[in-house]
């Protein structure tokens, strides 16, 4: 039971929900699979136009042949198994049993290739996203970004940064703060994931060459142990990008977003610089958002040995807040915001965020590297969320080291990484400030921008990590890994009244798997890895509140909260067979002190929300992916991706919930698209996007509707030339939907105000133009 939400727990009338029949979604995944079983000839074209230097590249693994060849065209690239339009590339390699054979694949540069053979060596759930097939439609957030990963459910409320994120069940309670929880995140390898969380607006989705996601326990190599796993954002650099490019999308709603970024070679050294700048007026009553953004690197390759890049990335957004709904408010006009909130102008505002980072790389010998990193982090927040203000001083250092081998024992290939990182507060002050005087009347009343609090926290986080991976006999591998987490918490109260609390955790989170490479089209892989998850250092304060004064309502006390553990078992399949590729992971977490949210009218109105560790529960869930080659006919390719993601949390026994589900993202999610490319450049796809019904409340009985909404893109891409246009309609049928709740305790009267809106009928178009 929630700890710090006793009095919020509704103790009458619990009922259990049996899981709605979802067969539409499972029969459309096994269909695609079936239909994709029909012969098809693949077609190779070679195509020729990459400038990246291989010396250069600084990824985490030196993949031996055996790992790289067996996973050719398998469902880790989420690409094509055969040629495409943009280009084509026919890869030479050698599979596990020795044997040199061919696959063919969508167009991939030397650096993306070598990401996927690292993730390829890992015995669990993994998948690459190639911004090449992303930027072919709209990139306004990260929710385009993520579109057709497995296990992924990412959603941008009101069109905002504010992404809604969630692996394996990490960070669902998490709302629209600005903070994501249970999930690291990288920059080329170095965290920008601190004890606080981690910052929307710094994830431009522009300028990103490709992304890693790692879920759950297969993120250790980054120094992950939450429950979520790693997501790494690896960005272009001057070796694949153009002297000039200029991209801008339009589209309904006021939206307006524009790119200029230039990249180039010069000699030893390379730059990449991208500027954008987006507007948004918005579909919902006061959603408009605005932000500005810079992404720079610079690269030094001293000799073979040693090169360096540094980074720089700088963001600024202001978002209005429209709050939450009731289901039936969404139903009936979802273009409207919360009531109680129209005239009180709630925003967020954050203006000046900063990443400023430097990556050393020393190759010892054609074996072994060294990686060394550093950041500095300057996120300051301005939450005018309601009748006060909320305002965040925050600034961060980070650090890794990383030691990568490549062995060969008996004649089996053996890689071992060993690495550290941490990160640490150098300034984390949050005030609160009257906002809406009026409001603090019935306290006796309160100026323009008074303190009401003021709090400060002390917090780091800090993990050693090792892992080995061996071929133990022909084409099956054995991987053992562990990591040493440290996280101590603190944090005081210095006004009105003096608060204070310290605590600090120590855990150790061991990890094996198998992965046996059957055939070149066939593996199967396990593994079983603990979690350790602290609690993001703002959420403490969620004690015991003020009842007098202008702090009434607000936090007094610290919440003790312990660290969130997880036992995960891990298992699957990926492949490629007849023209289709596949991955199907099954998980089981067994979750201990799983930290939970929820918060009152009266909270929200706050911003502040109450924290506690929930009894026993248990995540558990199917995580698949199906791409297959429908018809290909001279160059022209017919394709169907289909991504199906099952996921079912629930409590265990618990003395108020009992069994109930943990409420916050659906069980059932499914994304699929049905694609053509024509060799002349020509494409088109439409795409269906499928929900079940979203719990709400703790005690299940409030959910948002099921929904399921169509787009429909088209565009053309120059053959040969880096020239694009598109046009893309989203949700064809204007359906009226949430795309997420934020969770209330109970609601007997079925109408509680939790709901999410999402996007209705919009028509977007894009062009983009780069010159070398």
């Amino acid at each position: 039971m929630l700890r710090a939400n006793r009095a919020l727990c509704d103790k009458q009338g619990l009922r259990r929900k049996a899981t709605k029949d979802f067969t539409p979604i499972i029969a459309s995944g096994f269909f695609s699979f079936f239909i994709a079983n029909h012969p098809a000839v693949a077609q190779t074209i070679v195509h020729s136009d990459e400038k990246d230097s291989t010396s250069h590249l600084h990824h985490k693994s030196s993949a031996s042949t055996h790992d790289v060849a067996a996973h050719s065209g398998s469902a880790h690239s989420q690409e094509h198994p055969a040629a495409h339009n943009a280009g084509h590339e026919a890869h030479t390699g050698v599979n596990a049993s020795g044997t040199e054979y061919i696959t063919v694949h969508h167009h991939h540069t030397s650096a993306t290739r070598q990401a996927e053979a690292y993730l390829a060596t890992i015995p669990g759930g993994t998948s690459i996203v190639d911004a090449a097939t992303v930027l072919k439609t709209r990139n306004a957030t990260n929710a385009d970004v993520f579109k057709y990963q497995p296990g992924v459910f990412a959603q941008a409320p009101c069109g905002s940064d504010d992404l809604r994120i969630s692996i394996r069940g990490s960070g669902i309670q998490t709302g629209l703060n600005a903070t994501r929880a249970g999930i690291m995140f990288l920059f080329d390898g170095i965290p920008f994931t601190t004890p606080i969380g981690t910052f929307n607006e710094l994830q431009e989705p522009l300028g990103i060459r490709y992304t890693e996601i790692l879920r759950g326990g297969n993120g250790i190599d980054y120094g992950s142990t939450q429950l979520g796993g790693a997501i790494n954002y690896t960005t272009q650099t001057g070796y694949n990008s153009d002297l000039y490019q200029a991209r801008l999308e339009a589209g309904s709603f006021g939206y307006v977003k524009e790119q200029l970024s230039s990249g180039h070679v010069m000699g030893k050294s390379d730059y990449y610089l991208s500027v954008t700048n987006s507007y948004r007026a918005g579909y919902q009553e006061n959603t408009k958002t605005t932000n500005f953004g810079v992404n720079f690197n610079y690269g030094y390759k001293f000799n073979d040995k040693v090169d360096n890049r540094f980074f720089f990335r700088y963001r600024q957004t202001s978002e209005n807040n429209p709050f939450y709904l009731t289901r039936q408010q969404v139903a009936e006009n979802p273009k409207q915001m919360a009531p109680a909130y129209r005239g009180l102008g709630t925003k967020t505002i954050e203006p000046g965020s900063e990443f400023i980072a430097d990556k050393i790389t020393f190759h010892v010998d054609d074996q072994s590297k060294l990686v060394t990193g550093f950041a500095y982090i300057n996120a300051p927040m301005n939450h005018q969320l309601g009748t006060s203000s909320s305002r965040y001083y925050l600034s961060y250092a980070t650090g890794t080291v990383d030691y990568q081998r490549h062995d060969s024992l008996l004649g089996h290939a053996s890689d071992t990484d060993i690495g550290i990182y941490t990160s640490h507060d150098l300034q984390s002050r949050i005030e609160a400030r009257v906002r809406i005087p009026s409001a603090f009347a019935a306290q006796g009343g309160g100026a323009f921008n008074q303190l009401i609090t003021n709090s400060n926290l002390a917090a780091s986080d800090t993990v050693f990590h090792v892992r080995n991976n061996t071929e133990v006999f022909k084409n099956f591998f054995l991987t053992a890994a562990g990591a040493l987490t440290y996280n101590p918490r603190a944090g005081t109260q210095n006004f009105p009244e003096y608060s204070s609390f310290s605590q600090s955790s120590l855990f150790f989170a061991p990890r094996g798997g198998f992965r046996y490479v059957i055939n070149p089209n066939v593996e199967f892989y396990g593994n079983v890895s603990r979690s350790v998850q602290q609690a993001q250092d703002w959420q403490y304060l969620a004690g015991t509140a003020y009842t007098s004064g202008l702090a009434t309502g607000y936090p007094h006390e610290w919440e003790k909260l312990r660290p969130q553990t997880a036992t995960t078992f891990e298992a699957g399949t990926t492949g490629h067979y007849l023209g289709t590729e596949w991955s199907v992971t099954y998980y089981h977490s067994a979750v201990h002190n799983e930290l939970l949210q929820v918060a009152t009218p009266e909270q929200v109105l706050l911003n502040t929300s109450s924290y506690g560790n929930a009894s026993p529960t248990t995540h558990q869930g199917v995580e698949t992916s199906f791409h297959s080659t429908l018809y290909q006919w001279q160059g022209n390719i017919i394709s169907l991706r289909n991504a199906y993601t099952y996921q079912s949390f629930r409590f265990n026994h618990d003395a108020t919930w009992g069994h109930n589900y943990i409420p916050g993202i659906p069980q059932h999610f499914y994304q699929g698209e049905l694609h053509i490319d024509m060799k002349n450049g020509f494409y088109a796809s439409v795409d269906a996007e499928v929900s079940s019904s979203v719990i709400a409340s703790y005690d299940n009985r409030y959910k948002a509707a099921p929904y399921h909404i169509y787009n429909f893109d088209v565009g053309y891409l120059w053959p040969n030339k880096h020239r694009q246009v598109f046009l893309s309609l989203h949700n064809l049928a204007n359906k009226h939907y949430a795309t997420g709740v934020i969770p209330v305790a109970s609601e007997a009267n079925g109408n509680a105000s939790a709901m999410l809106v999402g996007d209705g009928f919009g028509i977007f178009a894009g062009v983009s133009i780069g010159f070398n």
